[in-house]
């Protein structure tokens, strides 16, 4: 049992009752964590808190960011930004989509979130209050971006070799003009293999220093569902963060990927597609010299 639903002895009362207890004997933590430490309190079950937390926050955040993409869809003063100009998915694809994801949530998602709590414990990460500084959660988070992007710039140029192709990643592709909703539009293999960079890496991470807390993984999470959300929305903005921060992918680096089919590997930066020749016209230019000295040499 964790020292959070140690603080007092197991209490029916609702939810509220069980904040006010909280809040008069750890006068020092803040509102947040006061919430924190009462729903663990309240819900008796280490377990079922952190797995209820990990789903309703991933479903809320997902969807939730992907419904203000599919509003501004109809808003015709968007459709400027739209980077493939003429091509706009309809209400059907969409919904059709979020269905499929939705169903892989609960198959293939869900049942892996519900482990998590037990692996938070085998490895040390942290469930109690106060939560970590704002610093710490910071270059924590900032460690994972980089991490996360190496893992998926890998995992994913492997995953455009033939026959990984043809088996696990041509789904993903269906849709050659993305939205919102396709960020998690794939296999259930490519959904764990990819995955990992989200999850596995903060744990490794935890393994290593044992130093890390779960609102730091949350953060980390919903942070990489907005960019992995955006990156797929189909529209570049002059306000875009890559104008700010040149490193920065955006919708711009991964909408030509799923256009063209190939290049662009990294999900957050540039710099993997910069360094290895990898930058999708760099692929494209490649593919059309070595097409070209074939047919020079027949």
């Amino acid at each position: 049992m964790s020292n959070i639903t140690a603080v007092l002895p197991t209490d029916p009362s609702g939810y509220w009752a069980v904040y006010d207890k909280i809040s008069s004997v750890q006068i020092d933590l803040n509102t947040a964590e006061k919430l924190w430490a009462a729903w663990y309190q309240y819900m008796q079950n280490d377990v079922l808190a952190t797995g209820i937390t990990s789903f309703v926050m991933h479903e809320t955040v997902y969807f939730g960011r992907c419904l203000p993409w599919m509003i501004i869809d109809y808003i015709p003063y968007f459709q400027k930004y739209k980077i493939q100009q003429g091509h706009r998915n309809t209400l059907k694809e969409q919904l059709t989509c979020a269905a499929l994801v939705l169903l892989q949530h609960f198959t293939v998602e869900l049942p892996q979130i519900w482990m998590f709590h037990p692996l938070t414990q085998y490895f040390g990460i942290s469930i109690s209050t106060p939560f970590p500084s704002w610093q710490t959660i910071a270059y924590q988070v900032a460690i994972f971006f980089v991490c996360e992007d190496a893992w998926h710039y890998w995992f994913h140029r492997a995953f455009h070799w033939g026959p990984l192709y043809r088996g696990v990643h041509k789904l993903h592709h269906k849709y050659s003009a993305p939205f919102g909703l396709a960020a998690e539009f794939a296999s259930p293999i490519e959904v764990m293999a990819l995955g990992f960079g989200s999850v596995g890496i903060p744990i490794v991470w935890c393994a290593l220093t044992g130093n890390l807390h779960v609102i730091t993984m949350y953060i980390w999470i919903i942070l990489r569902l907005f960019q992995a959300i955006d990156a797929h929305s189909g529209y570049e903005f002059p306000w875009s963060l890559h104008h700010f921060l040149p490193f920065w992918a955006g919708a711009e680096h991964h909408d030509v990927h799923h256009e063209k089919f190939v290049g662009n590997y990294a999900s957050s930066f540039r710099w993997w597609d910069y360094m290895l020749g990898t930058e999708t016209d760099q692929v494209i230019a490649k593919m059309q010299a070595k097409k070209a000295a074939s047919k020079k040499a027949l």
